[in-house]
């Protein structure tokens, strides 16, 4: 287990050290939470890092990373724990004419922990990382839920009592925003935008976590995704999609973009048939061609 961080810088070289770039404003929040010990609420458009962040603190910080992923239809009971109705039949079984009582079913031996009951134990590492991933895919009753629990840090399990972390859980929520969070959720939390990086941000980014494209690719690549951020498009490319793109590239031997390349890999950038049918052709030479005269202008 490291030790956490004493300074903004210090969190910023931390996550740099990890190849996680981010701007000083994500560092000072992320130094807060873990000072005040605060759950972090980051929303943004989806591959723009939000769930690379827990993954990274994890690693940096040598803690378990315990990810509780959102979906329609989430509620408490499978955030929380089963029972192993199998193994608890299995056992009343094998003790035969019911002998078996009631409070030797309901034991740890036949629990099953999910995400939430797992967050609440002691852990010889340390407070684990609680990722609670696209919280924006729940509903309601479950954000109540979870409110109550980030509130005390504790789960009850009615058949063993309440279960409460002996040191409360790093947790970081993410948000796509697909639906707005309730605001009683969010004040509990420490809040951040995190948008799309600017050029010479990104570029950064790509030399840290795609080491091995050339420089040129690796600026074309990032003026290209930038301009395409510019397009009408369903959906965007985000920065994990900058990632991918220059590793394919890579892996095709690219040093720098061309029509042909880009026509060839354009999936591993846009996601759904309308986007790539509108860029494809003349449209990606424009893109690219813009991109080239925008960084050779300026400098970069």
């Amino acid at each position: 287990m490291t030790d956490l961080p004493t300074s903004i810088d210090a969190t910023q070289t931390m996550l740099s050290d990890e190849n996680y770039i981010c701007d000083r404003s994500l560092a000072t929040l992320i130094y807060l939470s873990l000072t005040l010990k605060r759950p972090i609420f980051l929303e943004g458009e989806a591959g723009v890092g939000k769930t690379e962040l827990a993954k990274t603190l994890a690693t940096a910080l040598g803690r378990d990373l315990i990810r509780l992923q959102c979906y329609e239809g989430l509620d408490a009971s499978t955030a929380v724990y089963e029972w192993n109705f199998a193994a608890q039949m299995i056992a009343m079984r094998a003790a035969g004419d019911g002998a078996m009582k009631e409070d030797a079913l309901f034991t740890e031996k036949y629990l099953i922990k999910r995400p939430l009951l797992q967050a609440m134990e002691p852990n010889p590492k340390g407070p684990p990382i609680l990722l609670i991933d696209e919280i924006d895919r729940t509903d309601e009753p479950f954000e109540a839920f979870l409110l109550e629990a980030l509130s005390d840090y504790q789960v009850t399990i009615p058949e063993l009592g309440t279960i409460k972390a002996p040191e409360p859980p790093i947790v970081i929520l993410t948000s796509n925003r697909t639906r707005e969070v309730h605001d009683a959720l969010k004040r509990r939390c420490l809040y951040h935008w995190v948008d799309y990086p600017g050029f010479e941000r990104e570029v950064e980014i790509l030399r840290a976590r795609a080491p091995e494209a050339t420089e040129t690719l690796s600026r074309e690549v990032v003026g290209f995704i930038q301009h395409l951020r510019d397009e009408d498009l369903f959906k965007n490319p985000g920065v994990a999609e900058t990632i991918d793109w220059a590793k394919c590239l890579v892996a095709l031997d690219a040093v720098a973009l061309s029509p042909e390349v880009i026509a060839d890999t354009l999936g591993a950038v846009l996601k759904y048939q309308d986007d790539i049918a509108k860029i494809a052709g003349s449209e990606a030479t424009r893109i690219l061609d813009h991109a080239r005269a925008n960084i050779a202008n300026s400098g970069l």
